[in-house]
């Protein structure tokens, strides 16, 4: 799941097309803006957002974690995206692409992630959202598989992991996680592009 703790550095693909907003039938997909500032670290701040992180964000983090995600779509076309409600405009979260981070499985690869905001959980807009970021994964940035990563207590995402067609590659000690940190055993998801794409 759900990108811990931010975008990181790492060997990002070529950028072949920009996917700077998509539209599911329900969301709205987007670049960042400075209005999503505030929803942003509410939720980044709310304890059970951030159940299965190790630390919530305060407000500075949170607005650095923003810059990170924006700054992520000049350099590969595509990142993880501001979700909205297309119908109202409200503030979910995010969900979308984010370089794996080094020294666990799936290292250097993409992985889809998501962060929903209390009020956007139990909709299936993280399954909804999750789709589309693979498609654009795969039909897009020709990418040969997508990863997921969570925390083994994190049931809710390893749920969603298994909607979006992702199944169980590995488990592992998550080594930016101290040891005996509840967090720190993780599983490992992925999906492989399908031979039609």
């Amino acid at each position: 799941m759900s990108t811990w703790p931010g975008p990181r550095a790492a060997t990002l693909p070529q950028v072949v097309a920009r996917f700077d907003s998509i539209r599911t039938e329900r969301l709205l997909m987007r670049r960042w803006r400075d209005a999503d500032r505030r929803p942003f670290a509410a939720m980044n701040a709310d304890p059970e957002v951030m159940h299965y992180f190790p630390a919530m964000l305060d407000r500075v983090a949170s607005d650095e974690y923003l810059d990170r995600m924006e700054a992520l779509f000049e350099r590969q076309g595509f990142g993880l995206w501001a979700l909205e409600d297309a119908a109202t405009g409200r503030f979910l979260g995010f969900t979308g692409l984010n370089p794996m981070p080094a020294g666990v499985p799936g290292a250097g690869g993409m992985e889809v992630g998501w962060r929903l905001a209390r009020h956007a959980w139990h909709h299936g807009y993280a399954t909804e959202a999750g789709t589309a970021a693979i498609g654009v994964a795969f039909r897009g940035a020709g990418l040969a598989e997508v990863w997921s990563m969570t925390a083994v207590l994190n049931e809710p995402s390893q749920a969603v992991m298994r909607r979006l067609g992702m199944t169980l590659y590995a488990h592992f000690e998550h080594p930016r996680i101290e040891p005996g940190h509840p967090l720190r055993s993780h599983v490992l998801f992925r999906i492989p592009r399908p031979p039609d794409e």
